[in-house]
C-alpha cells in the first residue's frame, strides 16, 4: 500500500512538473511570435517608407521636380505651422479679457 502511495505521489509530481514544463514552452512560443509579427511589421514599414522616398527622389527630378518639392516644403511647413498655432491646451488663452486676481 506505501508503494502504491509514493508512486502515485511521485507521477503527480511528474505530472505537475510536465504541464509546467509545458505551459512555460506556451508562454515562449507566444512570446517568439509577437516578436516575429513586430519584427514583420517594422520592416513591412520600413520598406514602406523606402518605396516612398524612391518615388519622391524619382518625382522631384528637374526643373518641375524642384519646383514641385519646394510647393511640398512649403505645405508641410504651414501645416505644422497651422496645427502649431492651432492645438488643444497651448496654455494660452484666446479671450482678450484680462483676469482679476
Amino acid at each position: 500500500m506505501a508503494a502504491s502511495v509514493s508512486s502515485a505521489v511521485g507521477k503527480l509530481l511528474q505530472s505537475c512538473t510536465a504541464i509546467g514544463g509545458n505551459l512555460l514552452n506556451s508562454i515562449i512560443a507566444i512570446f517568439q511570435a509577437f516578436l516575429a509579427l513586430f519584427q514583420e511589421v517594422i520592416g513591412s514599414v520600413l520598406h514602406l517608407v523606402q518605396a516612398l522616398v524612391a518615388f519622391a527622389a524619382e518625382v522631384f527630378q528637374g526643373a518641375l521636380g524642384f519646383v514641385m518639392a519646394n510647393f511640398f516644403g512649403l505645405l508641410v511647413i504651414g501645416g505644422v505651422y497651422y496645427w502649431y498655432t492651432h492645438r488643444e491646451g497651448s496654455g494660452r488663452s484666446r479671450s482678450s479679457k484680462k483676469r482679476i486676481p
